[in-house]
């Protein structure tokens, strides 16, 4: 905890010199006490004294008068807070390559329950939002905090056709983090664009320049190179090779300053998306905290005027 404004301590010094003179008095009623000579006499007038409970209110009224005056000190302390206006986008490769069977039932259908997964165990207050990209991009899902559309959108992905374009998920993931809400032009929100795919850039913008843009907007885009080298599909005739390739999505992480996983089969994808979840969960911040000493305060208020109308009938 640090103090923002600690030369206000200073009033703790009147608290203190309350609290002494307090004691001073009492020490001088017990001294005048020990005067009265006739000790029976003393014994039948006060057969029982108050004890500890005499000083208990003016403790606590030293103790709300010390709480109060660190308040008015302004302390501040770390806290893990979600972020409120966080934007997570989920770009999925829906290319024809998507449908080779290395990992199985198919690469698609388990990034689309991997992507599922993912979503429901983000905190609710972030705002997802889905892309799918195959040889054009294409934003299926806004970022909201309607976790349902989200997974009805995942769940309608189907194969797309026309190549891949890495490049154009990026750009497309960008407009609508810049198009979030009101504040986004001049205030956007936190964000991270997550990017699966198993190809290289075969269409649309080049990676590299998205790249440029995304790490100028402060928006790491984290790729999942999802697949096997031995991946192929079938046009009816014959296999075609569609091995992952990774360094083209490790270098756009890289660059973005998000990081690279990757996924060969659909469990490690699993594990990459609840990776990622509990890294961008949330953000250390500085938050004033002098509400919490006047509350203390004021309940060391109540119980000390409790105690003493209960005790002696009287709010001191």
């Amino acid at each position: 905890m640090t103090l923002l404004a600690p030369e206000r301590l200073i009033v703790l010094l009147a608290v203190a010199a309350l609290a002494g003179a307090y004691v001073y008095l009492q020490r001088r009623r017990s001294l005048y006490a020990v005067r009265f000579t006739n000790l029976e006499l003393l014994d039948r007038v006060a057969p029982e004294g108050p004890g500890w409970r005499r000083h208990a209110p003016a403790a606590a009224f030293c103790l709300m008068l010390a709480l109060v005056v660190v308040g008015f000190a302004r302390p501040e302390v770390e806290l893990r807070v979600p972020r409120e206006r966080a934007t997570i986008l989920v770009a999925v490769d829906v290319s024809a390559s998507m449908q080779a069977t290395d990992v199985n039932p198919d690469r698609l259908t388990a990034a689309r329950e991997a992507a599922r997964s993912f979503v429901e165990e983000l905190p609710e207050r972030f705002n997802v939002g889905l892309v799918s990209f195959a040889g054009s991009a294409s934003l299926v899902v806004a970022p909201t905090l309607e976790r349902d559309l989200v997974r009805d959108g995942v769940d309608r992905l189907q194969l797309g056709t026309g190549g891949t374009s890495i490049g154009e998920a990026v750009f497309t993931g960008l407009e609508a983090i810049r198009s979030f809400d009101a504040r986004a032009g001049e205030d956007p929100p936190p964000a991270r664009i997550v990017l699966l795919s198993d190809g290289e850039n075969t269409s649309g913008r080049e990676p590299e320049v998205a790249a440029t843009v995304a790490a100028a907007a402060g928006v790491p885009v984290s790729t999942i190179a999802y697949g096997t080298p031995e991946g192929t599909i079938s046009n009816g005739l014959r296999l075609t090779p569609v091995p992952v390739d990774g360094p083209a999505l490790r270098a756009l992480a890289q660059a973005t300053r998000g990081v690279f996983y990757e996924a060969p089969s659909a469990e490690r994808l699993q594990q990459v998306y609840e990776d990622l979840g509990s890294s961008i969960g949330f953000r250390t911040e500085e938050r004033e905290i002098w509400p919490w000493f006047v509350g203390a305060g004021l309940l060391a208020a109540f119980a000390g005027a409790a105690g003493s109308l209960l005790w002696f009938s009287r709010i001191p």
